[in-house]
């Protein structure tokens, strides 16, 4: 009798569908679907011929994956580091800019040490992108061909930058396009923003599914107000478990609503006291991170300029 693991083997090397070997000159390939180490084929066809048998424990498989990536503690926040102190950025976006010559979002302390606000005043320079150097435009319509320009290259941020642009001039199919079209190239923020689409109806029909879709890419991606507001469907839903280990993951991003959540349902016996204290830790450690004396002097400076 040949064991099940042999058995599973030798399966393994052969197409699922036509059984032919593996050799040098037929390399099988896994489904792309459910990334299953059970199945393997030869050619599309095979793979199409097999549809239907391996359909079921495809979608399982997709599922359990799906999950798994959803609960993962993302490595950093959508946001990710400021391309010139390599800090974290703040979840604050206040307290960065984006520019529109290379689509960089930098920190307020590296535009301020720029030395676009010491060096450049001091020395009357012209004022430059402080990442790719590029002078900033003087007139609305220099402005507009550098975003063009962002866009033609398939720039995400930029298209979502267009998205929010269409946005906010109440022009809701066209922000829907834009957006679909940044998230489409992966822009974490893109997707978070077609979730609040769906859920609005605005510029689309109203559609539960495919807000769910972006607001989990959103989460999966690292942003933490997407997982806060997972966090919240589910609690509502009476799945608190799932919903605390959402807000723990966006605290440890230094979400601070999910903190508060998490300070909430303690007092109710949702969450254990060495769970909220771990997850008090990792959001003071990510607040701390995004820390830095350059972005103190900036928000300093700009303090002293409101007060003038």
């Amino acid at each position: 009798m040949m064991s099940a693991d042999k058995c599973e083997a030798m399966m393994m090397m052969a197409c699922a569908s036509c059984s032919i070997a593996e050799v040098d000159n037929i390399k099988l390939k896994e489904c792309a679907e459910c990334d299953l180490d059970l199945v393997r084929y030869c050619c599309d066809e095979c793979q199409n011929n097999h549809k239907l048998k391996h359909e079921e424990a495809c979608k399982k498989r997709a599922a359990e994956l799906r999950g798994e990536s959803l609960f993962k503690q993302p490595a950093s926040s959508h946001l990710g580091d400021c391309p010139i102190c390599m800090l974290p950025l703040p979840l604050d976006l206040s307290k960065t800019s984006m520019h529109n010559c290379c689509s960089k979002v930098v920190c307020d302390g590296c535009d301020y040490m720029n030395i676009s606000r010491i060096r450049e005043m001091n020395e009357c320079l012209q004022h430059r992108c402080p990442f790719c150097r590029e002078p900033t435009p003087s007139t609305e319509k220099e402005w507009e061909k550098q975003k063009l320009k962002r866009v033609e290259v398939n720039d995400p941020v930029a298209m979502r930058h267009k998205g929010g642009e269409k946005y906010n001039e109440r022009n809701y199919p066209s922000a829907v396009e834009w957006y679909t079209r940044a998230a489409g190239l992966g822009d974490v923020e893109a997707h978070y923003q077609l979730s609040r689409m769906y859920n609005l109806g605005k510029g689309i029909e109203k559609d539960g599914g495919k807000e769910m879709y972006h607001l989990k890419e959103a989460a999966i991606g690292g942003h933490p107000e997407a997982r806060y507001e997972l966090g919240i469907g589910e609690w509502n839903n009476g799945n608190t478990e799932r919903a605390v280990k959402h807000w723990i993951i966006a605290a440890t991003q230094g979400d601070d609503d999910s903190i508060k959540e998490l300070l909430e349902i303690f007092k109710e016996g949702f969450v254990s006291k060495d769970d909220l204290a771990a997850a008090l830790r990792a959001h003071q450690a990510a607040v701390d991170s995004a820390k830095s004396p350059q972005r103190e002097a900036a928000e300093e400076w700009q303090r002293r300029m409101k007060s003038v």
